[in-house]
């Protein structure tokens, strides 16, 4: 949709759109350069300070996901002020607030629009340094892939929308999309990664898919060593898997070696996330150090597969 813009380009705008990557990023110094992103998603659960909280930590996702450290934020709020009241509102604001205590930055404002659906969530100013900065397009052969989430957000909202999710699955949802970003960053940076992306809305599928087009590898998932949330596996099993999810999957499916495994095994695998966490390529002597420290900081992390020399194409195994 936007391949017909005059997307002139700049020395200094070292990330722009043509890769399809989490930020903009624009260089102001040789070791210092600002990362730009926005991000809005309707509630995904029913607590109003929850929400905020999930909405905010997704759209600061993105800054970490460049290998940078977050400034700023604006809120971005749509609000249907004739159903619902503004003391909700400031519950979803207060959501937010807490999100950027936890990450040390700023809100410094934002806007507000009447809108039938409510929808809330920031643009994000950030910063990186340009030498550590990590992208979508810097993955390098022979790297083993780390994923510092589990999978399976998508499924459980859906569950969670039809009463169908246990009070543990639920939980550990919300855990789960509450949860910074930040330490899996610094933790991919300092293990020597080039390239990451958090995992949203276009699913580990998609997301991973595009990365590898972009950096010429291909990618060999191992199915079993992937972990995804209490309850996930059966709630797809039982047909709980949002549009978006099928969406992902045929999207990905023309680069797609699904091997042996069924239609929901692939399915799981392209679910829709909402503030996922990173996958990052690292020498697969670094990511003893790299688990180790996830895990000492709650995540539950693992090594889900490798990179080759390639041109795109993810093997499931």
């Amino acid at each position: 949709m936007v391949g017909h813009l005059d997307n002139t380009q700049h020395p200094d705008l070292l990330v722009g759109t043509e890769t399809g990557d989490d930020a903009a990023v624009w260089r102001i110094a040789d070791d210092r350069a600002l990362i730009s992103t926005a991000d809005f998603i309707t509630p995904v659960v029913d607590d109003a300070r929850t929400w905020g909280r999930v909405a905010a930590a997704n759209s600061v996702s993105d800054v970490y996901a460049m290998g940078g450290k977050p400034l700023f934020a604006l809120n971005l709020v749509g609000w249907n002020s004739d159903e619902l009241p503004v003391e909700l509102l400031g519950e979803v604001l207060a959501g937010g607030a807490d999100i950027a205590k936890a990450g040390g930055f700023i809100i410094a404002g934002g806007h507000t629009i009447d809108d039938p659906e409510p929808k809330y969530g920031m643009s994000v100013t950030g910063e990186v340094n340009p030498q550590f900065m990590l992208t979508n397009a810097g993955l390098k052969p022979g790297q083993a892939l780390v994923l510092t989430k589990p999978l399976g957000i998508g499924i459980i909202t859906t569950a969670m929308k039809a009463e169908r999710a246990s009070d543990d699955t639920t939980a550990a949802a919300v855990e789960s999309m509450t949860r910074l970003n930040d330490v899996a960053a610094e933790v991919a940076v300092k293990g020597g990664a080039t390239g990451a992306t958090d995992v949203t809305g276009f699913g580990l599928l998609g997301h991973l898919g595009r990365m590898a087009i972009e950096s010429g590898v291909d990618v060999s998932i191992d199915v079993e060593a992937t972990p995804f949330l209490v309850g996930a596996k059966q709630l797809a099993a039982d047909g709980l898997i949002p549009g978006g999810t099928h969406r992902n999957l045929a999207w990905v499916r023309k680069q797609l070696q699904p091997g042996d495994h069924d239609e929901t095994t692939q399915l799981m695998f392209a679910d829709a996330q909402t503030s996922g966490g990173l996958v990052f390529g690292v020498d697969p002597s670094k990511t003893e150090e790299a688990l180790a420290r996830l895990a000492e900081t709650g995540h539950t992390a693992a090594i889900i597969g490798f990179t080759t020399e390639g041109s795109g194409t993810i093997t499931l195994t």
